[in-house]
C-alpha cells in the first residue's frame, strides 16, 4: 500500500488530521490579505507604471489589427518600428502567432493610415502586401460581451445559491459557497491585473468556467459535512466543528487528486497554446482556468468549510451541545 493511500485512510478514519477548523482565523487573515491585494494590486501597478489597472484586449477597447503571415523572422521590434514610422503616437501591441505569424494591434486608424501601415509591415518583414491582412474591431462588441458575462454571472449565482440551499437544507451552506466563489473570482481577476496579462474574451470565458469547478469542489466537501453533522450518522462524541474538520480531512485526498487531474491538462494546454502554437485564445482560457483551479481548491479547504463551521457553531442549540461534548472530552482526558 502506497504512503499516499495510507495517508488517505488515516485522514478518513481520523488517525491523522489537519486542523482546518481550529486554525480558521489564520486562514481568514490569509484570504483577507489575498483579496485586498487582488483588489488594490492592479491599481497600485497602474500608479507605478502609468498603465491601466487592467490590460483589456482590443476586443474591449476597439482598434485596428494586422496579421502578417509567413514572415521570414518573428522579430517584434520590426513591427513596432514599422507602425511608428507611419503613426508616431501609437503604441502597438505585437505578439507572435504560431511559428511564422505576427499580430499587431493598435488604436483605431484611418483607411489611409491602415494602408500605409500594411505597406510598412510588408516591407519590414519581406513579404508581399497580400500576406498582411487588416481588420477593425469596434469597442461595442467587447461591451456587449462584458454585459452578457455579468448578466450570466448574476443568474448563475442566484440559481446556484437556490439549488444548494434546497439540496443541503440550510441556506448558510449556500451563502458560504457563494462567498468562496466570489473569493476565487476576485483573486483570479486580481492576478490578471497585477501581472498585466491581457484581458480577452477567452479570459472571460475561462473566468466563468472556474465558477463551476469551484462550486463542484465545495459541494463535494459540503456533502460530506452534511453527512457527518445531520441525522443518526452524527457522532455525538465530537463537536460540530470537529465533525466538520473530519469531513474536510475525509475529502482532502479527493480534493487534491481532483485538482491535480484538472490542473495537469490545463497546464499542458497553457504551455502548448502560449509557447508552441502561439494561440492566444488557448492561452487566455487555460491561464484563467489554472489560476481558478488552484484558488478554488484553497478556498474550499481553508475558507468555505471553516467559515461554515464557525457560523453554525454560534447557533445556541449547537453551542449548547458542543459545550456538553467538550465537558465530556475534558473528563475523559482527566481519567
Amino acid at each position: 500500500m502506497s504512503k499516499f493511500t495510507q495517508l488517505g485512510n488515516d485522514l478518513y478514519s481520523g488517525v491523522k488530521s489537519v486542523n482546518f477548523v481550529g486554525r480558521r482565523r489564520v486562514f481568514y487573515v490569509v484570504s483577507l490579505i489575498l483579496v485586498v491585494v487582488a483588489l488594490a494590486g492592479p491599481f497600485a501597478r497602474a500608479a507605478i507604471t502609468g498603465t491601466p489597472a487592467y490590460n483589456f484586449g482590443i476586443e474591449f477597447t476597439g482598434g485596428s489589427e494586422f496579421i502578417i503571415s509567413d514572415a521570414a523572422t518573428t522579430d517584434q521590434t520590426l513591427a513596432t518600428t514599422a507602425v511608428e514610422s507611419v503613426v508616431g503616437d501609437v503604441a502597438p501591441k505585437v505578439s507572435v502567432v504560431g511559428s511564422s505569424g505576427i499580430r499587431v494591434q493598435t488604436s483605431q486608424m484611418t483607411n489611409a493610415q491602415t494602408n500605409e501601415v500594411k505597406t510598412a509591415l510588408a516591407s519590414a518583414y519581406g513579404v508581399p502586401e497580400t500576406n498582411v491582412t487588416s481588420s477593425f474591431i469596434g469597442a461595442t462588441w467587447g461591451q456587449d460581451i462584458t454585459q452578457t458575462a455579468i448578466r450570466g454571472l448574476i443568474v448563475f449565482l442566484v440559481l446556484a445559491a437556490l439549488l444548494m440551499a434546497i439540496y443541503f437544507r440550510t441556506w448558510k451552506m449556500s451563502v458560504v459557497a457563494i462567498v468562496a466563489l466570489l473569493h476565487d473570482v476576485i483573486i483570479t481577476a486580481g492576478v490578471y491585473g497585477i501581472t498585466g496579462f491581457e484581458v480577452t474574451p477567452g479570459a472571460v470565458i475561462g473566468l466563468l468556467t472556474i465558477l463551476g469547478y469551484s462550486l463542484y469542489d465545495t459541494v463535494v466537501v459540503f456533502d460530506k459535512i452534511r453527512e457527518n453533522t445531520l441525522g443518526v450518522a452524527r457522532d455525538m462524541s465530537k463537536t460540530f466543528g470537529q465533525q466538520v474538520n473530519l469531513a474536510v480531512n475525509q475529502t482532502l485526498v479527493r480534493s487534491i487528486n481532483t485538482s491535480v487531474v484538472a490542473a495537469l491538462p490545463v497546464a499542458s494546454i497553457l504551455f502548448i497554446g502560449a509557447f508552441v502554437l502561439g494561440a492566444g485564445t488557448l492561452r487566455d482560457i487555460s491561464l484563467a482556468l489554472l489560476i481558478g483551479i488552484v484558488v478554488g481548491t484553497y478556498s474550499t479547504l481553508f475558507l468555505a468549510a471553516p467559515l461554515y463551521a464557525g457560523w453554525r457553531g454560534r447557533e445556541s442549540a449547537i453551542k449548547k451541545a458542543d459545550n456538553k461534548i467538550l465537558s465530556a472530552q475534558a473528563r475523559s482526558v482527566e481519567v
